[in-house]
């Protein structure tokens, strides 16, 4: 009895000591994501610099800080390597906010512009 806890004990450091392993990164991962999150930045910064405006200045700072945000996440909080259930609970949450402000401005245009036609 003893000899089969000793083996599930010294199976049990092996796990982790395999998962331990798995969850090291190569630092070259990370630099190509902190130069990759650089050049977004740049980019960022070269809409003002060049003078955008209107829909496409506001477009393209979006886009640029949502493709920041998800390398972050994906990368540096190693969202890339979790189960796909602990993404979906992380992620599905405020895509469901962004879905429903969404109804509400498309309802609000509604609102604004019958007050337009009807209240004049």
């Amino acid at each position: 009895m003893n000899h089969s806890v000793t083996t599930q004990a010294s199976g049990a450091a092996q796990h982790e000591e395999q998962a331990e392993q798995h969850q090291q990164h190569p630092v070259g991962l990370y630099l190509k994501i902190w130069l990759l999150l650089f050049v977004l930045s740049t980019l960022s910064y070269l809409v003002d610099y060049f003078h955008f405006q209107g829909l496409l200045r506001w477009s393209l700072i979006i886009v640029f800080m949502l493709l920041k945000a998800g390398l972050i996440v994906a990368v540096f909080m190693h969202m890339a390597w979790e189960r796909l259930s602990l993404v979906y609970a992380i992620l599905v949450p405020p895509l469901a906010l962004l879905v429903l402000v969404g109804l509400m401005w498309a309802e609000a245009d509604y609102t604004f512009l019958t007050r337009l036609l009807f209240f004049r």
